[in-house]
C-alpha cells in the first residue's frame, strides 16, 4: 500500500478542535478536503500531518500554532474614528469586512470592538495564536 508523500493529491477528512474540544470545522457532512501535499494551499502542519500515512488511515494530531496559522500579531489590529467607515455600513462585532490597500491588495478583517467614536479592526486570521487538533482520515491518494 503506498503511503502518501511530498506532491501527492490527496483527499482527506478531517475534524478540526481547539483546545478546549470546541470543533472550528469538519468535512464530515460534505465532500473530502482534496489538495497536493507541498502545494501550500493549507496550513504545513496538516500538509505534514498526512506524509507517511495509507488509505484508510487515521490518526489525531496536535499542530502548534507556528504550524497553523501563525501566532496572533498585535500589529494587525488597528482603531480607527468611526468617522472613517461607510456610512452604509452599520459596524457590531464579529462583523467581517475588507479593506483595499493603496496597492490595491485586498485585507480581510474582522470587527472585534465597537465604540461610539472608533472601531477596532483585526487582520489576524480568526484562529491565530490557536494550538489546533485535527482528526485526519486519509480516504484516499488520488
Amino acid at each position: 500500500m503506498s503511503l502518501a508523500k511530498l506532491g501527492d493529491k490527496v483527499r482527506v477528512h478531517y475534524t478540526g478542535k481547539l483546545d478546549d474540544g470546541t470543533v472550528f470545522d469538519s468535512s464530515i457532512d460534505r465532500d473530502p478536503l482534496e489538495f497536493t501535499i507541498g502545494d501550500g494551499m493549507i496550513i504545513p502542519g496538516f500538509e505534514q500531518a498526512v506524509i507517511g500515512m495509507s488509505p484508510g488511515d487515521s490518526k489525531v494530531e496536535t499542530i502548534a500554532t507556528e504550524n497553523a496559522y501563525g501566532p496572533h500579531l498585535e500589529e494587525m489590529v488597528v482603531i480607527v474614528d468611526r468617522q472613517q467607515m461607510p456610512p452604509e455600513i452599520e459596524p457590531e462585532v464579529g462583523q467581517q469586512l475588507q479593506i483595499q490597500q493603496p496597492t490595491g491588495q485586498v485585507i480581510p478583517v474582522i470587527i472585534t470592538d465597537v465604540s461610539p467614536s472608533a472601531v477596532t479592526l483585526d487582520a489576524n486570521h480568526p484562529l491565530a495564536g490557536e494550538e489546533l487538533t485535527f482528526e485526519i482520515n486519509l480516504v484516499e491518494i488520488v
